[in-house]
């Protein structure tokens, strides 16, 4: 999913992890004193050349132990504030609130300080907390010599291949690199921060379908490892490990790990059959139906790295449940974002199919209906919050028509495949660039005029790709197909491939998934029997997301894509399809499961 996690290793981050959060936001301090915070806006830029100051931007994450640090230490001191209110416009934004910049700056991790002039240029990007006495330095050395500096490089100019698709030579680089970075010692990749990099793990799992035994022990590895994340007490999972090891948490819980966690848990017990990755899955539902689960049955975004903003929390999350209860509960973040919401959906629903577990369904239902209830804009889209100051951005549309799509595929109604269309069609008008070949999908439509541009992100042009050509099987539309092969040359291009360092198994999913057409298992026979909903679950509860199921009742006249003319038997029977043909009818349950457990995914 998803955010995915909006993490990225390099090398520089590497050195000073100690002092970096990723992810997502903050609010203003509320001071006082007079740091006056503004909002992002062109307003405040052209306030800036007004009064001849320069603009700096405090990008924040609600959860983030080094963004409350710096707010209480640094911008609390009295020469970093003098300095700011003389000479500069500041700007603090809860990076949750706004995915264009968010995405815009996810390098730098958060907090994230990012210096421009009063025209946009950039001239100062810093990652990570920054003490006073340095803070103040920087703000001097910047406003007697306002020039862009060397945190400033140009982007690079990228050179997509004609097709959607992976060159051979890179395709091989990509899958070397996810093989050397690999740590066989601590398992997952680098050897700084530990986490469960969904995409990647998922990606080991496709190629451990196909027989690879490097990426099978690669794959357990890391989920095994990966449940030292996991608390003990609550349920829900830590953001990631410092040190090398998976013995030094940072504490917040957001979103984005949890849903992708939840989900490669449960594709993971669907496809190895280790009951204890099913409890795993269990325990991050469990944190997410307790915690951020709002009355309304909606979802909001994150819990809190620290019980006492600023304060190292290690030892309240060494507590057990009903001592840390009386201690008092780590803030939680009350938006409730359709991306954030798409993302729980997709995995609550990855859960119910491999597991038949109808409370899971229920809440992805429940959280959906909300989201259409509260957020949702004319044409398909999606706004990210009740009032956005921006947008609308991809990764709201994106995640519910992904989200739609997989309740569709556990549930057989069209009601989810229609939502889902209507998404991709929003997502097609809105943030596909015009042409003759589309080059990647933007995070937001047009380009904000402060040198926020519209750029395409890795992670959500992965995902738009997998998605987008997933539905086209299911409804044969070829606006679906062009659109993901938009999205596939821009990841295709050896700069943005290679940008990622080992992050890249979304795109080789995504590479993969548009080089050939998924399994198609077509249920025939009423909905009402018995048989037929028993062919139905055995196909569900393989787990794979690259597949089309579907089930054909007659009562509700044919397919929306009836490239196959199934013969109606006076029994219900499933047919499995690849490539251009089909099996003959299959009456067993347990005859398709076996099919499937024996198909690579």
């Amino acid at each position: 999913m998803l955010r995915k996690a909006h993490f990225i290793i390099t090398a520089i981050v590497l050195l000073i992890a100690t002092f970096s959060c990723s992810a997502q936001t903050a609010e203003p301090v509320t001071s006082t004193q007079a740091i006056a915070w503004q909002s992002w806006s062109d307003a405040a830029f052209a306030q800036a050349k007004k009064e001849n100051k320069l603009v700096i931007l405090d990008l924040e994450a609600v959860w983030c132990h080094w963004c409350h640090v710096m707010d209480e230490t640094t911008y609390a001191d009295h020469a970093v504030r003098q300095w700011m209110n003389e000479h500069f416009i500041a700007i603090k934004v809860d990076q949750d609130s706004r995915p264009d910049i968010s995405n815009r700056y996810e390098d730098y991790g958060w907090p994230a300080t990012i210096i421009f002039s009063a025209d946009g240029k950039e001239l100062v990007k810093r990652r990570g907390y920054i003490p006073p006495a340095a803070f103040a330095s920087l703000l001097k050395a910047v406003v007697e010599d306002p020039t862009p500096g060397p945190s400033i490089v140009a982007e690079a100019e990228i050179h997509p291949p004609e097709k959607g698709a992976l060159a051979d030579s890179l395709r091989n680089e990509l899958i070397d690199t996810l093989k050397q970075t690999y740590d066989d010692k601590q398992g997952s990749w680098g050897h700084n921060f530990k986490f469960i990099d969904a995409d990647a793990v998922d990606y080991c799992l496709v190629q451990a379908s196909r027989g690879d035994k490097r990426f099978a022990q690669m794959a357990r590895q890391t989920l095994d490892q990966g449940a030292n994340l996991i608390d003990p007490a609550w349920g829900g999972v830590y953001q990631y490990s410092t040190d090398g090891d998976w013995a030094h948490p940072h504490f917040e819980k957001i979103m984005s790990y949890q849903a992708d966690d939840l989900r490669t848990y449960a594709t993971a017990y669907a496809q190895l059959k280790d009951e204890k990755y099913l409890q795993h899955a269990r325990d991050i539902e469990r944190f997410l139906k307790t915690f951020l689960l709002s009355e309304e049955g909606a979802f909001y975004t994150s819990m809190d790295a620290d019980l006492v903003q600023g304060e190292h929390a290690g030892e309240y999350f060494k507590l057990n449940d009903a001592d840390r209860r009386a201690k008092g509960i780590p803030r939680i973040d009350t938006h409730i974002y359709s991306r954030e919401n798409g993302w729980v959906i997709h995995s609550l629903i990855t859960l119910y199919r491999v597991t038949g577990d109808e409370e899971s369904l229920n809440a992805a239902k429940r959280a959906a209906e909300w989201i259409i209830a509260h957020r949702s804009l004319a044409g398909g889209g999606f706004s990210h919050d009740a009032h956005d100051v921006a947008g609308p951005f991809l990764g709201d549309t994106l995640a519910m028509g992904r989200a739609f799509l997989s309740l569709y595929m556990a549930t057989a109604d069209r009601v989810w495949l229609t939502r889902a269309d209507q998404a991709a069609d929003f997502i097609e008008a809105t943030f596909v660039p015009h042409g003759d070949v589309a080059i990647g999908i933007s995070t937001v439509r047009g380009d904000f005029k402060s040198n926020q541009s519209a750029h395409p992100q890795i992670d959500e042009n992965a995902t738009a790709a997998r998605f987008l050509r997933l539905l086209t099987t299911y409804t044969a539309k070829p606006a679906h197909l062009s659109a993901a092969q938009a999205a596939m040359r821009y990841l295709a291009a050896p700069e943005v491939a290679r940008s990622r360092n080992w992050m890249v198994g979304g795109i080789l999913l995504a590479d993969d998934e548009l080089s050939r057409d998924p399994i198609h298992i077509a249920v025939l026979g009423p909905k009402t029997d018995p048989t037929a909903r028993a062919l139905f679950i055995a196909a569900e509860q393989d787990g794979r997301s690259f597949l089309r199921l579907e089930w054909l009742d007659p009562a509700e006249g044919p397919l929306p894509n009836a490239d196959v003319k199934y013969p109606m038997l006076k029994q219900p029977a499933a047919y499995f399809c690849t490539g251009t043909s089909c099996s003959s009818p299959i009456k067993d349950p347990k005859n398709l499961a076996r099919r499937l457990t024996e198909t690579p995914r």
